[in-house]
């Protein structure tokens, strides 16, 4: 990936809500270079979804739809602060 493919992805974690780039872009500099091309496409997804959507499922009130994407929201939730 390239350093420009790297810094749009950053730019899509900055969601106007800093818990939410925090959380975000914590999993882009830990999680990322470790995943699957599988799992950044789930990762990818996921940012399409609308941040209060986002935000309650992080905070466990409304699960998404989608299993894939549930996953990942649990994964980033576990990761250490």
């Amino acid at each position: 990936m390239s350093e420009a493919e790297l810094r749009a992805l950053r730019w899509r974690c900055r969601r106007g809500m800093r818990e939410l780039d925090q959380l975000l872009e914590r999993w882009l500099e830990r999680g990322w270079p470790q995943v699957s091309e599988h799992e950044r496409g789930v990762f990818r997804r996921l940012l399409d979804v609308e941040d209060p959507r986002l935000w309650r499922a992080f905070l466990g009130q409304e699960p998404l739809d989608d299993a894939e994407l549930q996953q990942m929201v649990d994964a980033i939730a576990r990761l250490p602060h």
